[in-house]
């Protein structure tokens, strides 16, 4: 953080738990509980008056749960740091939590040896998950946050419904934090965007308005796009990262924070992948990864399972995102080839990122 001073809003609904916390708090100075309450609803109400640097929430409590405060909070609250504390020992409630907005999870019969360290973990902008879940092979849980770390991630996605739900997180929270972004999409996952970010809180109009905000049809604008930057039927790089580049910059001038990244999401992938171009479209993946290095940009390309005839292959057919590194390109490829087989819907990540996580530990 950047004060000595971290101010904590503590929700439970058992006292004792309470003042247990409160008396390891004690141990840390610069830890200070500014309110406490028991109630899920009024929870979100502290959170959004008070916008504290941490919130320590469980998931059992009165009027609301703490895994939909913790959604409401995520918007109201975005600078918030979320640690959600629960007697809950399942990987699917770990899941959830994550998918909620939590930077956090510690299960209660574990809060003497692992509270203080999941403080330390989300205050340094980390993630933190207990050992118990060590399993579900989590590098990034539980270590300091490395610079611009999955700054490109694909999401697989079973369905609309799962697509739909990440990327408006995922552009709402950069919108209602002042950055930029960029939506490339077909016109119902445009059209559902819009309306999803109403329903979220965003007054997407003006920052459309104010020039932050893109949003441009997967299917006339990058069809056209596609057309023009391909060369033998592979994407050129140099000209993908001329004209993605002016509009990065663009639309960054107009960010209300200085030096804030752009997020990005794009359909073209999903465009050549319904046109049996595997090849392109692990090409265009790669665009991405160099444009990732060389501007300050999120980017997420989005596979919607559910249009492409075939599917993916049993193992991966399923929501999830994938940071970009040769790995991921090589699994990504054999699952783009290999038809769907029995396949099933497993939502499984947080919704700006998950660990790439091999099915079978699901």
């Amino acid at each position: 953080m950047s004060t000595s001073r971290v101010r904590i809003l503590l929700v439970d609904d058992f006292e004792s738990w309470r003042r247990l916390v409160a008396s390891m708090f004690r141990q840390r100075p610069e830890l200070e509980i500014i309110c406490e309450t028991s109630d899920g609803s009024e929870a979100v109400q502290k959170a959004e008056e008070l916008q504290p640097d941490l919130i320590l929430i469980d998931i059992g409590l009165p009027t609301l749960n703490g895994l939909e405060a913790a959604r409401r909070i995520r918007a109201l609250s975005p600078r918030s740091k979320i640690i959600i504390v629960s007697q809950e020992k399942s990987a699917d409630v770990l899941r959830e939590a994550f998918r909620a907005g939590a930077n956090g999870y510690v299960v209660k019969v574990d809060t003497g040896t692992e509270l203080l360290n999941s403080v330390d973990a989300v205050l340094r902008g980390g993630r933190f998950a207990g050992r118990r879940f060590v399993s579900l092979a989590m590098p990034e849980a539980n270590s300091p946050p490395t610079e611009r770390s999955d700054c490109h991630e694909v999401g697989l996605y079973s369905n609309d419904r799962f697509l739909l739900d990440h990327l408006t997180q995922f552009i709402g929270n950069a919108l209602k934090e002042g950055r930029a972004a960029i939506v490339v999409a077909t016109e119902s996952h445009r059209n559902s965007l819009l309306l999803g970010l109403q329903g979220y809180g965003v007054n997407f109009g003006a920052a459309i308005e104010e020039g932050r905000f893109v949003v441009l049809d997967a299917v006339l604008d990058a069809a056209e796009t596609l057309s023009a930057l391909t060369v033998n039927a592979t994407p050129d790089q140099v000209r993908f990262l001329t004209l993605l580049g002016d509009l990065i910059g663009k639309v960054a001038k107009a960010a209300k924070e200085e030096q804030a990244s752009v997020d990005i999401f794009g359909e073209c992938v999903h465009l050549l992948w319904e046109q049996h171009q595997i090849e392109a479209a692990i090409q265009l993946e790669k665009v991405g990864n160099q444009l990732s290095s060389t501007h300050n940009v999120h980017i997420l390309c989005g596979y919607s399972l559910s249009k492409v005839r075939g599917g993916m292959s049993r193992d991966i057919s399923f929501s999830r995102s994938l940071s970009m590194n040769e790995l991921s390109f090589r699994y990504l490829r054999t699952a783009l080839v290999i038809p769907a087989q029995d396949s099933h819907s497993v939502h499984g990540f947080p919704p700006w990122t998950e660990p790439t996580i091999p099915a079978q530990e699901l």
